[in-house]
């Protein structure tokens, strides 16, 4: 009975710690996306280049 109360206490401890891990992540940019900004620019963006190249009759 006492190894279950252990696990417990493991188990919440591994929990708050993979939970300030996150936060601490969050909190310094670690998933600030800097790859997708640059590649934006290569990427064909046919919805406004069809409105705008369509003379008005």
């Amino acid at each position: 009975m006492h190894i279950i109360f252990f696990m417990i206490g493991v188990s919440l401890m591994m929990a708050l710690g993979f939970l300030g891990a996150f936060f601490w992540s969050m909190r310094n940019g670690q998933h600030d996306d800097l790859y997708t900004p640059s590649m934006r620019i290569l990427l064909d963006d046919t919805d406004s280049a069809s409105t705008t190249d369509v003379p008005n009759n």
